[in-house]
Parts: structure tokens; sequence; C-alpha cells
């Protein structure tokens, strides 16, 4: 589908998060965690407004482009003319999250098969790898509620999320917050990780479980294992990545 341009129409500032955030789009089809047009990443657009921008509902996430996305305000009025509409259960869930966390630069949710495999445990994650103990210190979880259309639902996401950067929604999937598009998508990396290879190792007998005591500071380690650098550690390469397979992201 022919979609214009918006590269002269918005700021300099939307027009690079457009294109970051298409960029994630990209990378989570590309990763395997898209669940066909379902499941949303939404990103807050720099400046005093409250607007931010969603995926254009119909679009499969491999098929979306700076341009195509909705620039919708905090009542998901759009602000800049689409022909595509925007998923009111992933406008519920994710304007009240930007609402709440004025940090909260991104939010991406998956519904992909070891997130709700795990979110269906009744322990939810385990302390069983590396992986989760990046996650573990900073994870929440929200009981399922059924498919979240209804606005009285708000105020418990919200409370249950609290300052969290990890939610697990009980029976329905896993989602992040990263105050930059390059921080959701490596929370989002290590929490699908160590969802599966949770579910791997309980295929495969019993299960040892992590020292509770190497889950404190865990905030200090990673600042140190990735250099000081966070995700941009890993965020260039990505694009890099994505730039050999595809670059029409960027339109």
């Amino acid at each position: 589908m022919e979609i214009a341009s918006l590269k002269q129409v918005v700021s300099a500032e939307e027009w690079q998060t457009r294109v970051a955030l298409a960029a994630c789009y990209r990378l989570v089809a590309m990763y395997g965690w898209s669940d066909l047009v379902f499941t949303h990443i939404s990103a807050r657009i720099p400046g005093p407004d409250h607007h931010f921008l969603i995926n254009p509902y119909g679009l499969m996430f491999d098929e979306i482009t700076a341009s195509s996305l909705v620039k919708v305000d905090q009542q998901c009025n759009k602000l800049i003319d689409s022909p595509f509409p925007v998923n009111p259960a992933g406008f519920v869930i994710h304007s009240c999250i930007h609402e709440a966390r004025e940090d909260a630069g991104c939010v991406l949710h998956t519904h992909s098969r070891a997130g709700v495999a795990v979110s269906a445990q009744k322990n939810g994650l385990l302390p069983i790898s590396q992986q989760s103990t990046v996650i573990l210190p900073f994870l929440a979880y929200h009981d399922y509620e059924g498919i979240a259309l209804r606005d009285e639902e708000k105020p418990r996401l919200q409370k249950d999320l609290g300052r969290a950067n990890f939610l697990m929604l009980r029976n329905h999937g896993l989602l992040v917050v990263g105050q930059t598009i390059p921080d959701a998508f490596l929370n989002m990396y290590f929490f699908e990780n160590a969802c599966r290879i949770q579910l791997d190792a309980q295929a495969g007998g019993e299960l040892t479980m992590v020292d509770p005591r190497i889950l404190e500071g865990m905030e200090q380690v990673l600042r140190k294992g990735s250099a000081g650098q966070g995700s941009m550690i890993a965020w260039p390469a990505l694009i890099r990545k994505l730039d050999r397979a595809d670059p029409s992201y960027k339109t």
C-alpha cells in the first residue's frame, strides 16, 4: 500500500521517533514476536504535548513505515489524517501507561507463544536463568480481565505496573516500558528469551533456582555489563541488521 511520506510534514524530532518506532516494529516481526496485526508498540513524541504514535490497525508489523504510524492524543483522536483505525484494546492499555508513567517513552506489548505460556503458569517467571535475573527485580503482574476494552481496567493496570518496567499480563502476554524505543526493545528481548528458556528447561527435568542474593543490585550490574551504554550497546547493530534486510521502514 502506498503511503504518502510525512517527513516534510512533521518536526525533525517526531520524524526521528517515527523512524525508530517503525524499526522497532520491523525488528519485532523479524524476531518472531508479532501476532498478525494484533499487539502494539507505542512511543511518546518529544515535546510538551501528550501525543504518541501507534501502529495502523490492519498492517502487519513488517509492513509498517515511519509515515504509516498513526499520531494520536490521550483520547485517541487522530492528529494527522490516516486511512487506518487504532485498535481500541491497544489504546486502553498503552494510553493508561503513558498517562501514569512520565518516563514511559515507549511501551511494547506482545502475545508471543512463550510469553503467553509463562503468563499462564501459576508461579510466573522463575529465577532459573541469567536472563530471568535481569527481569525479576523489576517485574510486576496484572491479572487477566478479558480483552482490554474497558476504561475501568485502567486504574488497576496502572497500580499493578507501578514503577516496574516489566509487566506479565496473566493469561495474555508480556509488556515492557522503556525510557526510549531501544530500551523497550532490549527489555522485551530479555523478557521473551527468559520465557523461552523457562519452557525449554521445564521440559528437561528438575530445575535449579538462582540464589536470590544474585538479584540484589541488578541495576548497577546491568550498567556495568553494557559498558555504561544501556540499550545503545546493541541498538545500532540491530539497525544495521535491519537495514541489510529491508530499509523501507524509513519511508
